[in-house]
């Protein structure tokens, strides 16, 4: 059996770490890990030079040629990892590899992750990441290119098949680390493991008593939302988060923002730009702050993704754009007192018709000094595979599965009493994927963009306080 080491939550009177909310991730994430003050550092740190392990892989492919290894996991207590902790038996069973798993708690998960990484002691083989992270991570060498491993017939199993993962998801986790290059070239830095569109949850049930339908555009949107706002009765149009975090940005913002066709850099002669202070970018945020003014929660700006969905839960909030997995679990039975009255919407389309939407994708990684690679990589194709990840679903709580194969299969059929979910995980799946542009920098600038955003609700002009934060970010990403 698996052996678990959780690890204490920092201890009483600790001092708090400045960039405690980073990593407030969407939906079932369950995601407010804290980045580490030494975070920033990661840029200056040393950089590790680690062989591949790959090419000492021969012969043919065994699922025990690593079998009396022990294998380190480092994880964070999570509805993925709950959902394949009763199917971690089954891999030592397959294989002879035994398993530690340290267990850490979400706030410190972050900052023990990179001061392991960044010491380069090779503590743990196999650790979860979140996609972004690749961005930080892989540029000093700290992660293990997976490219290789996948190509290596003797150290793959012929059924593994890569491809069957999301295009996004597999573009999400690769990078060259170049300034300007987009995702989805380059090395394999991680496998995608769970991920999470965004997009609109609602009060099925109250619209239909009502006879109203989702909104197609964004102006139709924010119409709808301010009218099923009534204040006196402690109803709202819609949640989405607005606390002073890069979480803020990633969701629905990110995605509505995209669709509207905004974007957040450009290269331009060898330089990325900001371009946050773009005439589609500003006339977008203006309506977002306007949305949140007329018909967001009246704490908005300290929400964050529970607040929306337990908003969504209760009553109080008649629709949630956030993560389509973060709402799922308030539509089960005993969750919420809204339990199976909710439905899903892909959300308002952008001007032209597109639904371009911003992804969050939960990975496994490999660390680049583990001295235990194969027994890594044979968990890390388990873990990622068909049958196992089959199983997990079948746990109830592993929303969405990275697989289209098993989506179509053991995923769909838990989908009876979720209208619309099936219909807008199809509707943009071929368009979901990392939205922002890959730098090194960006959780301390988008963070930044939280704070304007939230500056521009405060009542600063929109254009005057996007110039400067244009300004400051594309000092900041070209350093």
């Amino acid at each position: 059996m698996p052996r678990y080491r959780p690890q204490g939550a920092a201890r009483p009177g600790a001092p708090d770490l400045s960039r405690r909310r980073f990593l407030q991730a969407a939906g079932l994430t369950g995601l407010s890990v804290g980045v580490p003050s030494a975070l920033s550092s990661c840029a200056i740190a040393p950089a590790v030079e680690a062989e591949n392990g790959a090419s000492a892989v021969t012969g043919s492919f065994d699922w025990r040629a690593a079998e009396g290894t022990t294998l380190r996991l480092l994880q964070t207590p999570h509805p993925y990892q709950k959902s394949f902790q009763p199917l971690l038996a089954e891999f030592t069973e397959l294989t002879g590899i035994e398993l530690e798993v340290d267990l850490v708690p979400e706030a410190d998960y972050y900052t023990k992750l990179n001061i392991e990484l960044a010491g380069a002691t090779g503590a743990h083989d196999v650790f979860m990441l979140g996609a972004y992270f690749i961005w930080q991570y892989g540029p000093p060498g700290w992660l293990e290119d997976l490219g290789p491993w996948i190509e290596n017939s003797a150290a793959t199993n012929a059924e593994y098949d890569f491809e069957d993962i999301f295009q996004g998801l597999r573009d999400a986790t690769k990078w060259d680390f170049q300034l300007g290059s987009p995702i989805g070239q380059g090395g394999q830095w991680a496998l995608p493991w769970g991920f999470e569109n965004n997009v609109v949850a609602y009060n099925k049930a109250y619209f239909d008593r009502r006879g109203i339908k989702p909104a197609d555009d964004f102006e139709n949107f924010i119409q709808l939302a301010v009218d099923l706002t009534d204040r006196s009765e402690n109803r709202y149009g819609v949640a989405f988060r607005g606390s002073k975090s890069w979480a803020t940005i990633h969701p629905g913002f990110m995605t509505q923002y995209s669709r509207e066709g905004a974007v957040d850099y450009e290269l331009v002669d060898g330089e990325l730009q900001a371009r946050m202070n773009s005439p589609e970018a500003v006339d977008f945020v203006r309506k977002w702050v306007d949305l949140a003014h007329r018909a967001g929660p009246v704490g908005w700006t300290t929400y964050t993704y529970p607040d929306c969905t337990n908003d969504l839960g209760d009553g109080t909030a008649m629709m949630v754009y956030d993560a389509d997995s973060a709402t799922y679990p308030k539509n089960q039975p005993g969750a919420s007192a809204e339990a199976g009255n909710l439905g899903w919407h892909p959300g308002p389309a952008g001007p032209d018709g597109n639904y371009d939407t911003n992804l969050w994708t939960w990975c496994l990684a490999m660390n680049s000094v583990s001295s235990n690679k194969l027994a890594a990589w044979l968990f890390m194709q388990w873990a990622t595979g068909k049958e196992a990840m089959t199983s997990a679903v079948q746990q109830g709580a592993f929303a969405d599965p990275v697989r289209q194969s098993v989506f179509d299969g053991a995923f769909k059929q838990t989908l009876g009493g979720f209208p619309g979910y099936l219909e807008s995980f199809e509707t943009v799946i071929d368009s979901s994927t990392i939205q922002f542009t890959p730098q090194s920098k960006f959780f301390d600038t988008t963070e930044d963009w939280a704070v304007a955003v939230q500056d521009i609700f405060g009542g600063a002009d929109a254009q005057e306080r996007l110039d400067s934060l244009a300004r400051t970010n594309t000092s900041k990403v070209n350093l």
